[in-house]
């Protein structure tokens, strides 16, 4: 009697066990479990009735059977019910990439505050971690190289510098160049003029330009010697030409002639036509994550559009869309970096420096696919 007893008691127990997993099995936070899905983390956890831990749902511990699973709105709720946090996913602190992207802010703190660039063995040094994981968490985070993020912050600080300094000479020491002939092999990349210029004001700089009229609105079209510098979309001329004289201070700003007007009519047929022009000589100047960017930029076919996420993945910084729409926000070349054919990941036309229904308008010209 007491081994039928036992016997029925059992199979009752087998069937409340199945019936869990079931319920576990149809939550839709099973499947981010069985994903190791890190967008979850934080917005619930998981508890193991075998191992009496809980963790995040990124863990990356062997999938436990759904029977023994339970679900918590918080650690605190999973602590109250008896489970101790995971020793591998670390639960109670905080997030994995957060803590990743703190280290890396660090670093560039730590960049920001040497008077030299720091090496790549310093800086592993100061996160303590092995010098290739620190290139790829920081590349990963940033999207640039922590070489190129010392380059740039160099030469936000020989701007400055270039503005008080008593020499250009001295303005470069200041900033952290080992050598003046360092500095001026890229002078022009990363000031957008020669060194004096900059000091000078850009002076001695001459930007012709010419506002006229589009399908789209105003347009102005201003170039250096090198090539096209700006091409801005908008309603108002006087707006538009304020916005470039803000950016070259004391540049020679010229109005259109003959020779000037054969470009500016290159530079509408791209406009109307959305067909790149390759031959149409330009000036284009950023960072080097912004010049990666546009760079893929001009990949992106007419008719054609790719995602902030694609972009990022493709200038090898996964996990930087953020950066890629703002160096998409920051450029100034419209339609010839075509960043109007970068939409949302579910293909939501957004975020255009010259308005959305120009953005829209674009792409309905090219039929986008």
């Amino acid at each position: 009697m007491n081994l039928v007893t036992h016997g029925k008691s059992s199979s009752r127990a087998q069937e409340t066990k199945a019936a869990h997993a079931r319920r576990v099995m149809r939550d839709p936070r099973w499947a981010r479990v069985l994903a190791r899905d890190a967008a979850a983390d934080g917005a619930f956890f998981y508890s193991v009735a075998t191992t009496g831990v809980f963790c995040r749902p990124s863990c990356g511990a062997r999938p436990a059977r759904p029977e023994n699973v339970d679900f918590h709105a918080n650690a605190a709720d999973a602590e109250r019910a008896g489970f101790r946090p995971c020793m591998r996913c670390k639960p109670t602190s905080p997030p994995l990439e957060e803590r990743q992207a703190e280290t890396v802010a660090e670093l560039c703190r730590f960049i920001e505050g040497c008077e030299h660039a720091p090496s790549l063995e310093e800086l592993a040094s100061n996160a303590g971690l092995s010098p290739s994981h620190t290139h790829r968490l920081f590349r990963r985070i940033t999207g640039v190289t922590p070489a190129a993020y010392a380059s740039s912050h160099r030469a936000r600080r020989v701007r400055g510098a270039l503005r008080n300094a008593n020499t250009v000479t001295e303005a470069i020491f200041d900033a952290g160049y080992g050598s003046s002939a360092r500095f001026y092999e890229k002078s022009s990349q990363l000031l957008g003029m020669t060194p004096t210029e900059y000091r000078a004001g850009a002076k001695s700089l001459r930007v012709r330009f010419a506002i006229g009229e589009c399908s789209l609105g105003v347009i102005l079209v201003a170039a250096t010697e090198k090539g096209v510098c700006a091409i801005s979309l908008g309603a108002d001329a006087e707006k538009l030409a304020n916005e470039l004289e803000s950016r070259f201070p004391g540049a020679e700003l010229v109005s259109d002639d003959a020779a000037f007007a054969r470009l500016v009519a290159r530079v509408i047929a791209i406009v109307e036509g959305g067909r790149a022009d390759a031959k149409l000589p330009l000036d284009i100047r950023g960072t080097v994550f912004q010049q990666r960017v546009w760079e893929a930029l001009r990949t992106i076919p007419a008719g054609s559009t790719a995602t902030y996420a694609e972009i990022a993945a493709k200038v090898g910084a996964p996990r930087s869309h953020r950066a890629v729409a703002k160096a998409c926000a920051s450029n100034v070349l419209a339609v010839v970096i075509p960043c109007h054919r970068v939409v949302r990941s579910d293909g939501g036309v957004s975020g255009y420096r010259w308005g959305v229904a120009r953005k829209r308008a674009l792409l309905a010209r090219e039929g986008r696919k």
